[in-house]
């Protein structure tokens, strides 16, 4: 078997096109543009790459982005006052600070002082709440991805048996309940899990995101199921040259592509859906705030 490959990179541009669709939409018929907000703290050159990258994003699909660039020595007071502001900004409706933060800064009151209803990052104590419970929440880029990819490969997940591989709060977790949400019978599996292999041999839906390089093999992995690798590894690969390094998934790609159904591959799977959500989850945000009907397809 050679498993269907799951380009993210072609269905975040989809996701984007429909982005870009209903924000014409609402300017033409409403005359509100969804703006979307970010603040950065420090130089982590990561971190900069990355907002640059979402601040693009944000203006191609025609939204409004306004970037804070704080110094790194940046106090907890002016950074509050920075998101307060933003709070009050009617024509913000998405604010993401991005992590992580340095090490001063307290990043849970950070996170919490944002007005969950803007919270596009999902990431809100009371979102996590929300999203747990079943009820209407901002739900966190990289799970809200992962659910529309699957969707779209399985048409109804109900009654899967699902596994994921970490318990983060930012990936695993709200993995979790969005599967359970979509009627999967779920299992968190994790650095403490006895027999994790036979644990994964079960599921026909497998989604890893426990941050170690190819942890997942071949052998793990139930013949047809579906494996959303989550992983972005940088590992040495002395066959480019001395000093070379290479992007690897938290699965062992070849082996599991050889039993798989379907996978993600390691770029180009996961990744690029992360921005196009953000996107989507500012959209989405911003129709709520206004009593404006909700974009199909690009919530959980």
């Amino acid at each position: 078997m050679t498993a269907t490959v799951i380009d993210g990179k072609a269905f975040a541009a989809k996701v984007r096109g429909q982005v870009a669709d209903h924000v014409a939409r609402l300017k033409e018929a409403h005359g509100i543009t969804p703006g979307l907000a970010v603040v950065l703290v420090g130089e982590d050159p990561a971190s900069q790459v990355y907002v640059r990258s979402k601040g693009k994003m944000t203006v191609e699909v025609g939204m409004k982005s306004v970037e804070h660039r704080l110094d790194a020595d940046t106090s907890e007071a002016d950074l509050l006052a920075v998101v307060k502001a933003l709070n009050e900004d009617p024509e913000i409706h998405g604010i993401l600070v991005q992590l992580p933060l340095p090490g001063h800064l307290n990043e849970d009151l950070v996170i919490n002082s944002i007005d969950p209803a803007k919270d596009v990052d999902g990431f809100h104590i009371s979102n996590v709440g929300l999203l747990g419970t079943g009820q209407k929440s901002m739900v966190p880029c990289t799970p809200l991805g992962c659910l529309m990819m699957l969707r779209d490969y399985h048409g109804s997940l109900s009654g899967l048996n699902a596994v994921v591989i970490g318990r983060s709060n930012i990936v695993g977790k709200p993995m979790a309940q969005l599967l359970l949400g979509d009627s999967c019978t779920v299992t968190i599996a994790h650095s403490r899990t006895k027999d994790i292999e036979a644990k994964v041999r079960e599921a026909d839906v497998v989604v890893a995101a426990v941050g170690r390089p190819e942890m997942v093999t071949g052998d793990w992995i139930k013949p047809g199921a579906t494996v959303i690798d989550v992983g972005i590894n940088r590992i040495d690969a002395p066959e480019k040259g001395e000093g070379k390094t290479r992007l690897v998934g938290d699965c062992d790609y070849d082996s599991c592509a050889a039993v798989a159904g379907a996978i993600t591959p390691v770029p180009g799977g996961v990744g690029p859906m992360t921005i196009a959500c953000l996107l989507a989850n500012t959209v989405t945000a911003c129709c709520r705030a206004n009593g404006l009907a909700e974009p199909e397809g690009l919530t959980a």
